[in-house]
């Protein structure tokens, strides 16, 4: 008997981002995989693959966006599903990797809580990790797996290619994103700066802008950073570039958060326009400011997880710049 291999790609999505899942599926050319999401009346999380998924290649992708806890659980349960239905192999797609953030110990007794997430995905079953511009790329050696990190650095700096004119200072917030400040700076031919920051440990998402160290006056500012939360180290950066006499200031970060008084700031601060991404969903609120723009993650997405699939190379896709 004549038995021929064929490999299957499946794409599943979770319930936190179906546009972006949609999207990636008609770039891929695939139809998304069915699968029954509900909770128990005690709001336990349950998954039900509505079709068979023996032998394929399977692909969950979930963005980790509010209420975090339960879209990770939710991820998390349908990877065991998948398991146990007997796929093939199962990568975990993460367009934004929740708990990033808490990559090391700051304080005292304070857990490392990306780490603990990236074995809950390695216990459930995934046999692969995708994300997009991880907080710090040390997540990636928390997993014995593979984990294949993406980056938004082509959509973004494409779309700033055709709207910076006159010399251009790329501006890290923080001096721990020196390093993303300097790929951004060789595509668009710019020159770096970066913002020292003091930041209180025991105060969580506060920080104090002090000083600039680069060229910026007379200049064009596009500051550049993984995240956008509550919007006060943008701000602040903002209103310390223009204090040094930057001509104008463009802010640009892949994971739109936007939490808590991320929109006052955004208002108040001096910020001629705001690039992100969709890696997650961005509120109405936010895409109401005229200063808002939203770029599409999926073609990068959808073009590593074909080349996952056919086994080629991911780091090709970005010329080595997704490490």
């Amino acid at each position: 008997m004549d038995i021929v291999s064929r490999s299957r790609l499946m794409l599943f999505s979770g319930s936190a981002h179906p546009a972006l899942g949609s999207e990636v599926a008609e770039l891929l050319g695939v139809p998304l995989g069915g699968l029954e999401i509900s909770a128990f009346p005690n709001s336990e999380t349950y998954v039900h693959p509505t079709e068979s998924v023996r032998g394929a290649d399977c692909f969950v992708l979930q963005s980790h966006c509010a209420p975090i806890n339960d879209h990770i659980m939710e991820q998390l349960v349908t990877i065991d599903a998948l398991k146990r239905a007997s796929a093939r192999r199962i990568t975990a797609v993460m367009p934004f990797y929740g708990y990033g953030r808490q990559d090391k110990k700051v304080l005292p007794r304070e857990p490392i809580t990306a780490r603990l997430v990236g074995d809950l995905f390695m216990t459930a079953g995934a046999d692969r990790l995708v994300s997009v511009d991880l907080h710090t790329g040390q997540l990636q050696g928390f997993i014995p797996k593979p984990f294949d990190h993406l980056t938004a650095l082509p959509i973004v700096a494409g779309y700033l290619q055709e709207s910076l004119g006159g010399p251009t200072t790329v501006v890290s917030p923080d001096s721990g994103g020196v390093k993303r400040a300097e790929k951004y700076a060789r595509w668009l031919d710019a020159s770096v700066a970066f913002v020292y920051k003091r930041r209180d440990p025991t105060k969580h998402g506060e920080s104090t802008a002090l000083e600039v160290s680069g060229e910026v006056e007379g200049r064009d500012v596009m500051i550049v950073d993984d995240i956008i939360d509550g919007a006060g180290t943008v701000a602040n950066a903002a209103k310390m570039v223009t204090e040094a006499g930057a001509n104008s200031v463009i802010v640009a970060a892949t994971h739109g958060i936007f939490s808590g008084k991320a929109l006052d700031r955004l208002k108040n601060a001096p910020i001629r326009e705001v690039i992100v991404t969709n890696t997650l969903p961005i509120a109405p609120e936010i895409m109401e400011l005229d200063n808002v723009t939203v770029l599409s993650i999926a073609p990068i997405v959808s073009e590593a997880l074909q080349a996952i699939f056919l086994d080629s190379s991911v780091s090709e896709i970005f010329l080595g710049d997704n490490t």
